[in-house]
């Protein structure tokens, strides 16, 4: 839905539009459908669609009609089409940021104003883009748009602004304390995604796969870590996708980005749990009206009978959710931005006693210790190879964790880097060796079992 009409480029129509004229249409077509759907109460996504698709459509006929009337020039049918595709995606998605989103081989879109714009494609390439916005103010003006389409406030008093995008992109936008409004569109092409997949991209070995798959099996914890862009959630999907398709799975993240509760083919029992951020003045509790944290659909969820809890990404107070998942259920994964699998341990400890929680150093690291069993590392290389910029994801580390007598983690290089970075086989804990039982070949450890 949305998407530009077969045979228009929507990077190259972009330029032949009045988006002046755009913006007046969806003004035009969000105020009638707003007071439609107020008298058609109970109207699903689909049809909510089908009828702004109506209203866009007799908002353009009756322009034209005006304009014949008048004697002054009107559209062409192909031009018509355009324009009529131009406010729908205003209207249900990004506007001028939509004809980006919808071409499958970017990853990233960034823009750094409205016409400072890059686009990063699935092999590394940089390229630019068109204009997102006429202007810096139209820009801010769309994601406010988008913003109250959601809930989520986006203002000077809120600049920040996260969203999750039909299709499974993620909008990351931020303004007012920037000199021009930046956006980051983030697109996850792998969603139904296998490890074997990952093997034959070259992500990973078939040996360590095997064993990857095998610890999530035996329902020992993992966290994913590593930089921005990694694959960090494809490998939590690829994962995942690995468990029993009987096996019910509660997901907690700010903004979904797993969507496994999309993927009937591979998971069967899904409960898929999102923050909401709130909007308005704090209370006396400090929560915003409205306000609804992963602490909280945690505190509900063990009432939904759930066999593994995934909290989607740690990036600040989700870090008590994952303690919290990890103390109550076995199997628990999460991802974490981290440049190295021993890093990871170290970040774990400082958002867990960053201001927000009243633990100490030492009862961080002691939550490390007792609840998480292994580090995935995984690289992002990115560099110029014969002058084009290259970039390849890879798993690097498998960190095992254990804690001592006091509870603080001990580590095992399980895999560490190998002459070219990509992991190869360390020592196996005795404490894994088990993982036989769930279809591990050790093969690879004989002689090196810790």
């Amino acid at each position: 839905d949305g998407a530009a009409p077969s045979g228009v480029d929507p990077g190259r129509a972009a330029p032949l539009l009045d988006w002046a004229l755009v913006r007046a249409f969806r003004q035009q077509a969000a105020d009638q459908l707003a007071g439609a759907v107020r008298e058609r109460e109970g109207l699903d996504e689909a049809a909510r669609h089908e009828l702004g698709r109506r209203i866009v459509l007799d908002l353009l006929s009756a322009h034209a009609d005006e304009a014949l009337t008048a004697g002054t020039d009107t559209f062409t049918p192909a031009e018509a089409q355009v324009l009529a595709a131009a406010v729908f995606d205003a209207l249900f998605g990004l506007g001028r940021m939509q004809g980006p989103v919808d071409q499958p081989d970017l990853e990233n879109i960034e823009a750094y104003g409205c016409d400072n714009v890059v686009h990063e494609h699935d092999d590394g390439r940089l390229t630019d883009g068109p204009p997102v916005a006429d202007t810096d103010e139209e820009l801010i003006e769309t994601l406010q748009f988008l913003a109250s389409h959601t809930g989520r406030p986006f203002s000077p008093m809120h600049p920040h602004l996260n969203l999750r995008l039909p299709g499974g992109a993620r909008l990351a936008a931020c303004a007012w304390v920037t000199p021009r409004p930046l956006v980051v569109i983030r697109r996850h092409r792998l969603r139904e995604i296998s490890i074997d997949e990952l093997v034959d991209r070259g992500m990973l070995s078939a040996a360590l796969a095997s064993f990857l798959v095998a610890a999530v099996r035996a329902q020992h914890s993992v966290v994913i870590s590593g930089p921005p862009g990694a694959g960090k959630t494809t490998m939590l999907r690829a994962l995942c996708a690995a468990l029993d398709f009987e096996e019910h799975i509660g997901t907690f993240e700010t903004e979904y980005e797993l969507h496994l509760h999309e993927l009937p083919a591979q998971h069967r029992r899904v409960s898929p749990f999102e923050a909401r951020p709130g909007s308005g003045e704090r209370g006396p509790d400090g929560a915003r009206a409205g306000e609804v944290t992963l602490d909280e659909h945690l505190y509900n969820a063990w009432r939904h009978n759930l066999s593994r809890l995934i909290v989607g990404e740690l990036r600040g107070k989700e870090i008590t959710a994952l303690f919290q998942a990890m103390q109550g259920s076995a199997g628990s994964m999460s991802t974490l931005h981290a440049r190295s699998a021993r890093a990871a341990i170290g970040r774990m400890v400082t958002l867990a006693t960053d201001g927000r929680s009243t633990g100490t150093e030492s009862s961080a690291l002691q939550l490390v210790g007792q609840n998480i069993q292994l580090i995935v590392q995984i690289t992002l290389d990115t560099r110029m190879v014969d002058g084009v910029r290259r970039r390849r994801r890879y798993v690097s580390e498998v960190l095992a964790i254990e804690p001592d007598g006091d509870g603080r983690p001990t580590t095992t290089d399980v895999y560490l880097p190998g002459p070219d970075g990509r992991a190869v086989a360390g020592t196996l804990p005795q404490w894994l060796t088990g993982l036989a039982r769930d279809g591990f070949d050790d093969t690879e450890f004989t002689g090196r079992v810790a």
